[in-house]
């Protein structure tokens, strides 16, 4: 497969808008329909309440759901477990049938697809959204979108609940490994870049190979004050307005047709609450024709949980008018009846019932499902092709990073005896994580599913002459993903005697949403105290870090001449990483997040200068010194890349200017490789206290030993600016240091402008 260029894309996107045509479609049904009808269009119920255990059948209660309460939506995988798409298709048409002859309006139904078509038997997988960011290249996030959206319409399945864009900025977060990382421009790129995969050139249109994207979660969700899952977020409007809604807007101008809500709270406000962010910010704001879809039962959490409201019916009222279009009730239908109640007593207007039936019909008609519900436009021949196949294996390549290499250790030669151990040597399900063909991902060594992959052990086989592995340590079973077992490291010391290099693959297992929730971001201490006692054999040690989110290694890093964090590459991780270890591919994977030292101390590399200073003396003396164990963007290379000649065009900018910021980029080393490019800026001084530095910019390029690259950057004056706390935008008359690698350039705005 060909990938387009992605910039292509970027610039034909436009925010969704209904053509005249369209539009009357969406009104002539609407004018048809009874208020029961709409409410029905407005609510989603998941699989299981209307099948068989199996997932294949419809059950009596399909007649409750989808002809008595008429409702438009339905989610999940059926059965529990990924499905292939000739089950999804049946499926698919058995549900349509029932929804169009009660209606006359199809069903819209959703998959949570996450990193490809996850819940979907033979289909192909990249690398998590985590590991996408560590590869800083925006093409392949594009192809994974193109992908996933073919792979699940040839199941009939025509949404996604996907991108995910929560900026990763606390590290306990049990889904940091379903964001692209911690920083705002990485992510609102690479998810734009998604969303343009899923939905094609044509938002307005989405053809028979394409689906819909619901971006998530709206918004702030990756930095709970607690760390764990589902915990309110504490951040302010103007730091949610410059940060964490950048992602969220820039796939609102790309098209997205859908958005899925947070489920906490903030600033003591429940996200499904907020009619500010919902309806000022996006849909007024933006001018946004799409819909919001809560997350799972989290308008029922208004009242249970939140107790904002003093009854479900209650708490169906705040949410719909501050601005939910549908709700994700999954087992209780009737909600409906609670929200024709709220209508008749005059708590909901009827007019916001109509707009949100509007927005979803609306969605239903870009999607193709009038016209198409069957599914029965698409040849689907090209499902996990070669080239989707390597496009996913590239995509592994580059997420891989390399942290350490001391004394050039690695690449590894094809003759060494190598001795592999640790719970995530010889397992697919740690190389995927979790939403992939289940929930938890705990099915995922299943041979339905993976038989055809390798794991990190069946990789090295294929590239090393001398491979063992042991399994002294081992996950427990199931869904206990934090429970150990078999810890007999006598057998692997013994056997590191007749070994020239221990492999230690160490890190989690598969867990998704608030079952990954912990209290202590330390590696395991079975797991440290395997490292500890291979490394007192004396041989040589490469620590390989299979993990969602940085589990820290500070007592242990010391201990590895090696160190490589694979984060989640999915099905082809273990290829990938067996063709980097022993040099047949070269590292260019970078740290999408500030790697923490210590468990009392997170950052990010985005920080203010305050964190970071010399100690200051008498009686106020104190510890601000930041210290990390490796730093955002960090990643070694098999070569050495040298900057120089930063230069820029104008040193002098006011708003509306293009300062086009150039960097000479040379291969020092003897084998080509690929580099990051990063454009970072400071502030120098400003009215509101900068951080250190932002990520303007990034590029990747390949290099040829000894030869030089120019990597030039357009950077929009507007993207020195930063919100105020009046909510505007502020570019303000200073200095600003451009940097990239060790070279830098002073450039100067001349006037203040707000906007």
């Amino acid at each position: 497969m060909k990938l387009k260029p992605i910039l292509m894309f970027f610039a034909a996107a436009v925010l969704a808008s209904c053509s005249d045509e369209l539009e009357s479609r969406v009104e002539k049904t609407l004018r048809r329909m009874t208020l029961e009808e709409k409410i029905g269009q407005m609510m989603q119920i998941t699989v299981g309440v209307i099948t068989s255990p199996d997932g294949t059948e419809l059950t009596p209660m399909a007649d409750t759901v989808l002809s008595v309460y008429k409702v438009g939506s339905i989610l999940n995988v059926p059965g529990g477990e990924a499905a292939t798409p000739e089950a999804y298709r049946s499926l698919m048409r058995k549900i349509q049938e029932k929804s169009l002859a009660a209606t006359g309006i199809p069903c819209l139904y959703g998959l949570d697809q996450i990193h490809g078509a996850s819940y979907t038997v033979g289909a192909t997988f990249f690398p998590q959204e985590i590991g996408l960011g560590a590869t800083f290249n925006d093409e392949y996030a594009y192809a994974m979108g193109d992908i996933m959206a073919y792979e699940t319409r040839a199941c009939n399945v025509p949404w996604v609940f996907s991108p995910v864009m929560d900026l990763g900025r606390n590290p306990l977060w049990p889904r940091m490994w379903e964001s692209f990382g911690e920083d705002v421009l990485v992510n609102k790129r690479m998810a734009t870049a998604e969303v343009l995969g899923q939905q094609g050139d044509n938002p307005d249109a989405v053809d028979e190979y394409h689906v819909g994207s619901s971006l998530k979660h709206y918004m702030a969700y990756g930095v709970p004050v607690s760390g764990q899952d589902r915990t309110p977020s504490s951040v302010t409007d103007r730091e949610m307005m410059e940060k964490y809604f950048q992602p969220f807007k820039s796939c609102v101008e790309a098209g997205a047709l859908s958005i899925m809500v947070n489920s906490s709270i903030n600033d003591g406000i429940p996200f499904h609450a907020n009619g500010k962010f919902l309806t000022d910010w996006v849909k007024e704001g933006l001018g946004w024709d799409g819909f919001f879809v809560t997350d799972w039962a989290d308008v029922r959490n208004l009242f249970e949980r939140d107790h904002i409201a003093a009854s479900n019916k209650e708490a169906v009222c705040i949410a719909v008018n501050a601005g939910i279009d549908m709700i994700m009730e999954p087992y209780d239908v009737t909600v409906c009846d609670e929200i024709r109640e709220l209508v008749n007593e005059g708590k909901i207007k009827k007019s916001r019932i109509n707009d949100a039936v509007r927005r979803i019909l609306r969605a239903k008609y870009r999607l193709g499902l009038f016209d198409d519900p069957y599914g029965e436009k698409g040849d689907y021949g090209r499902f996990a092709c070669d080239g989707f196949r390597t496009a996913a294996y590239n995509a592994a390549l580059e997420s891989e990073v390399l942290l350490k290499n001391d004394g050039g250790l690695l690449p590894l030669k094809k003759s060494d005896r190598i001795l592999l151990v640790g719970p995530n040597a010889n397992s697919m399900r740690t190389l995927n994580g979790g939403w992939s063909y289940t929930w938890q991902g705990d099915l995922t060594d299943d041979a339905r599913f993976t038989a055809q992959y390798n794991t990190i052990y069946e990789a090295l086989c294929t590239k090393f002459d001398n491979v063992t592995w042991l399994p002294v340590l081992e996950y427990a079973g199931g869904r206990e993903w934090q429970k150990e077992e078999k810890a007999e490291i006598g057998r692997a010391m013994i056997a590191a005697a007749v070994s020239d290099v221990v492999v230690i693959c160490v890190g989690e297992n598969t867990y998704c949403e608030t079952p990954g929730n912990i209290t202590d971001l330390n590696l395991s201490e079975q797991q440290k105290k395997l490292v500890k006692f291979m490394k007192a054999t004396g041989k040589p040690v490469v620590l390989v870090l299979n993990e969602g989110r940085p589990r820290l290694v500070g007592d242990i890093e010391p201990l590895a001449d090696a160190i490589v964090d694979i984060l989640l590459p999915g099905n082809y991780g273990g290829d990938a990483l067996a063709a980097l270890l022993c040099g047949e591919e070269n590292f260019s994977g970078r740290l999408p997040f500030t790697y923490p030292k210590f468990s009392g101390r997170f950052s990010t590399y985005d920080y203010k200068l305050c964190e970071n200073r010399a100690t200051m003396a008498g009686e106020y003396d104190y510890n601000a010194v930041m210290d990390v164990q490796w730093p955002f963007g960090h990643g070694l290379s098999y070569t050495r890349f040298e900057y120089s000649d930063m230069r820029v065009d104008r040193t002098s900018f006011s708003r509306g200017d293009v300062i086009n910021v150039s960097v000479d980029v040379k291969n020092c080393g003897n084998v080509a490789g690929k580099e990051s490019v990063l454009l970072f800026s400071s502030d120098v001084y400003a009215s509101v206290t900068p951080e250190v530095r932002r990520l303007r910019d990034y590029a990747k390029v390949e290099i040829e030993p000894g030869r030089t690259a120019t990597v030039t950057f357009a950077l929009r004056a507007e993207d020195l600016a930063f919100v105020g706390h009046d909510l505007k935008w502020h570019l303000e008359e200073g200095e600003f240091l451009l940097s990239a690698g060790n070279c830098s350039v002073t450039i100067n705005c001349t006037e203040t402008e707000v906007f």
